[in-house]
């Protein structure tokens, strides 16, 4: 499909505005995201238009109903266009008239229990999707810095107890793993191919993360979203493997490495073509049990074990344990995770309480930007490079 329209870009937002996270590198810029009606993607247009950002996204369609693009006034608040990352000549298209100073690449099929349903679509989306942007920058040539989003099941997962580094094996047992380490392997390929010139006008990097948890996700097939869906009908959730241990972040946090990557990458050479771990602090990693029953106490619950009932039926491979060492990242971004374990599962439990429990007519997206906000303001009081002002 074409793109959805071709009118000018909105006004970036918030004229007047300070714009000092990450060194306000994106005030005023031309950023496109792939994959901008997911959750992620979402999340990310909505802080880029705080930071002052003109945001344009290009993606298939709206993944699920409801979704956070919606609920944060879906196409009235960005560049919308609609249209497959498979599709060479679309992709070109729209690459064409944004004319991009950033491009976040976060388009894929991003469910795993999907991949088992639809190996083939898994497959060609992210792997031939991810080669299809890349190709894209290379034949048009337009100056501009980009940052493709895989996954930490990147890795060949062992499951042993040491984080994944960056030069450590791809691979996966399953379709999905498998799709995003081949992902990775294409990033790497047309990066050494195509764009091994540091001084040419396309510099790249890779982007890693896992276990992201956040408002507004209502995928299938996870943990937190089958939780605030169930409570909000008064019922318990079912949950496969109580004692499954999982590094938990709330989106914001991959998201500024995304961020801090991008605006580092854009002036510093040394960067170009290389890959980083986002994740977050070790003592964030907690079993499956413990999230629901913490999220559960921010939904005023005195008795955990009414919430949740535990099935043994696990129809597809998952790991048991799986985490990112992000040291490259903190040595040559300044970048660490900025939140607390207890501040991840109140800005979570709070987002979704205000919209299935707040009064009738919150603002959503008010709700939204002050996060974000809230965020920031942890971060410069913690003395996060990126947050410096």
């Amino acid at each position: 499909m074409s793109a959805a329209r071709e009118a000018a870009p909105p006004a970036a937002p918030g004229a007047g505005a300070p714009h000092t996270a990450f060194g306000g590198a994106f005030a005023g810029k031309r950023v496109l995201i792939t994959g901008h009606t997911g959750f992620k993607g979402a999340w990310l247009g909505a802080w880029l238009r705080r930071l002052g950002a003109h945001v344009s996204g290009y993606a298939i369609d709206v993944p699920t109903t409801p979704s956070l693009f919606d609920t944060l006034g879906g196409g009235a608040s960005i560049d919308h266009h609609l249209g497959d990352v498979r599709d060479a000549a679309a992709v070109e298209r729209v690459l064409r008239r944004v004319r991009p100073d950033y491009v976040f690449h976060l388009a894929a099929q991003a469910i795993v229990s999907t991949s088992y349903d639809d190996p083939l679509a898994t497959l060609s989306t992210n792997v031939m999707g991810t080669a299809t942007v890349l190709d894209a920058l290379r034949r048009i040539g337009h100056r501009c810095t980009a940052v493709v989003i895989t996954s930490d099941k990147c890795y060949e997962n062992v499951e042993w107890v040491y984080g994944y580094r960056e030069t450590d094996a791809m691979g996966g047992k399953d379709i999905y793993s498998a799709s995003k380490g081949a992902a990775e392997h294409v990033f790497h390929a047309f990066q050494r191919s195509f764009f091994a010139d540091v001084d040419g006008p396309v510099r790249l990097a890779s982007a890693r993360a896992g276990n992201v948890i956040g408002g507004g996700d209502w995928a299938r097939d996870r943990i937190v979203v089958d939780c605030m869906v169930q409570w909000a009908e008064g019922r318990p959730v079912e949950i496969r493997s109580p004692r499954a241990t999982r590094p938990w972040q709330h989106v914001l946090e991959p998201l500024s490495g995304y961020l801090a990557l991008a605006a580092r990458l854009q002036g510093d050479p040394a960067l170009h073509g290389e890959s980083f771990n986002f994740g977050p602090n070790a003592e964030q990693n907690r079993s499956v049990l413990e999230l629901l029953q913490d999220l559960g106490r921010c939904w005023g619950h005195d008795d955990p074990s009414s919430l949740y009932t535990v099935t043994e039926d696990r129809p597809f491979n998952e790991a048991g344990l799986l985490k990112l060492n992000c040291d490259k990242a903190l040595a040559q971004l300044r970048w660490q995770a900025t939140l607390r374990y207890d501040e991840c599962v109140r800005l979570v439990g709070d987002w979704y309480h205000a919209y299935y429990r707040g009064p009738r007519g919150t603002d959503m997206a008010a709700l939204t930007a002050q996060h974000i906000a809230r965020y920031e303001a942890l971060a410069a009081e913690r003395g996060l490079a990126w947050a410096a002002r």
